[in-house]
């Protein structure tokens, strides 16, 4: 069980690393300061999510390894996020569009795993819920935004919203690890969310006026280790300080 609660934590955590660099790359890029201030902020609280994560990750590892060390030091393959989250800034549209459909899903996610029978899982998910409730608002306000404004950005948000439909199922697929902290009450049964989630997006996409993808062709792998072209290039950026300067503490 200490090896798959371990995979499991990575797995939740790394979501949140991979979409918090993501977020910290646009850091002066934004469209308007108020955008840019609060798309960075979002960055951080993912950050803050990830820290505790990673903490108790270090403890059951028992290793002697850092939170620094999990975080910064794997080798590719070894990181467990969601393609969806590793997809690049391709433009704001496509920021905001990655950022909701996963704000989705990790709002019903972390609701559920309050329950969890691991105290500290818990503990950890009544904290991120209320800053990821904040998420959530932000994105799907930018969603609407977007799709009722201009002919231009409606466009883009149509684009982006057609192109990351593809990889919003591997959202609930569940790994080995998965499975087994779901039968030992610790984790989420992600596959009973799949639903309201379709829903929800649903129900924004047409306030926002904007079509829901028919396309039933999903890409997974991430959960497993097999990653897009883009997580080497965002890993080179994030882990660059720690592999060149070793050992360093702030």
């Amino acid at each position: 069980m200490k090896n798959n609660l371990y995979n499991y934590i990575l797995g939740i955590a790394d979501n949140s690393l991979i979409l918090g660099q993501r977020l910290g790359q646009l850091c002066g890029h934004g469209p308007s300061l108020e955008t840019d201030i609060a798309c960075t902020n979002i960055s951080l609280d993912l950050f803050g999510q990830v820290r505790s994560y990673f903490q108790y990750a270090a403890k059951i590892a028992g290793d002697q390894r850092t939170e620094d060390d999990i975080a910064m030091l794997r080798k590719e393959r070894d990181y467990k996020n969601v393609l969806l989250v590793e997809q690049p800034n391709t433009n704001f549209a496509f920021t905001i569009g990655r950022q909701f459909l996963f704000d989705v899903y990790h709002l019903a996610f972390l609701t559920e795993l309050q329950n969890s029978n691991d105290f500290t899982l818990s503990v950890i998910a009544k904290k991120c819920v209320k800053e990821v409730s904040y998420h959530l608002r932000f994105s799907s306000d930018w969603v609407k935004r977007l799709g009722n404004g201009t002919s231009v950005s409606k466009e883009k948000m149509q684009e982006a919203i057609s192109d990351l439909w593809t990889y919003t199922d591997e959202l609930f697929y569940q790994t080995n690890a998965d499975k087994e902290m779901v039968f030992e009450g610790v984790g989420v049964d992600v596959t009973k969310l799949k639903n309201n989630y379709y829903s929800h997006i649903n129900k924004i996409l047409l306030e926002a006026t904007l079509e829901i993808p028919e396309s039933k062709w999903f890409q997974t792998g991430g959960k497993e280790g097999i990653h897009t072209e883009h997580l080497g290039y965002l890993l080179s950026d994030l882990q660059y300080m720690q592999r060149t300067y070793p050992n360093m503490e702030w």
